[in-house]
């Protein structure tokens, strides 16, 4: 992937300043959006946004702007989950940036991963990539440590392997990312990335984040 498109992706989906400078986000009402959580969140995502099941992602210490926008996404239907998209219908925007502050606030209990015959593998591609198959190093976007960037790119360290793996999967598949409208560039980007993925590069990286601190 060239970095000049990765930067392009940055440029797209960054806060317009000017925008914010007039329209400034009101506070974010935390007690509420920990009354949304109590109440809706917690049944998939745990009370302080470590899941117990490997079906639903964690959520702490993930990027606040990141969960903000998949929420927005998820609401407009750029982003396909039934569940997902059902949950968000209510929220207003500012409920979706408070949850994101909240859950990026929560510590993320972390994960071992299983599989040790993955680990050198899934370090490799995620540190260096596959210059021949044209998959850039996951750590450029992702970070070196899998914390992820703002809005842009989310935690991967701690993430289930299994969640890790669906949803390169779904990229690959055209499930996600694909949106009609092409309002989830980063998703797009994500898509072109996985369709060079082998199968067993996708396991031995979903592993090896799942290790990540």
């Amino acid at each position: 992937m060239k970095r000049s498109l990765l930067l392009a992706a940055v440029v797209m989906t960054a806060w317009p300043a000017a925008a914010l400078a007039q329209n400034p986000p009101a506070k974010p009402d935390l007690a509420k959006a920990q009354g949304i959580v109590k109440e809706v969140c917690s049944a998939c995502h745990g009370p302080d946004g470590n899941s117990a099941t490997s079906v639903n992602p964690s959520l702490a210490g993930m990027p606040a702007q990141y969960i903000t926008l998949q929420l927005m996404h998820f609401k407009a239907g750029t982003r396909v989950n039934p569940v997902m998209q059902g949950m968000a219908a209510t929220l207003s925007p500012d409920d979706m940036r408070a949850l994101g502050i909240l859950f990026s606030a929560q510590k993320p209990k972390g994960l071992a991963a299983k599989d040790a015959s993955l680990l050198t593998a899934g370090q490799t591609l995620y540190r260096g990539g596959d210059g021949g198959a044209g998959v850039p190093a996951c750590a450029a976007c992702h970070a070196p440590d899998g914390s992820g960037v703002p809005k842009n790119y989310p935690r991967l360290a701690g993430q289930y392997a299994e969640y890790t793996y669906a949803q390169l999967k779904a990229f690959r598949s055209g499930e996600r990312g694909a949106d009609k409208d092409g309002k989830d560039g980063n998703g797009r980007i994500m898509a072109t990335i996985a369709g060079k993925m082998t199968d067993a590069q996708m396991r031995a990286v979903a592993e090896y984040t799942s290790g990540l601190r």
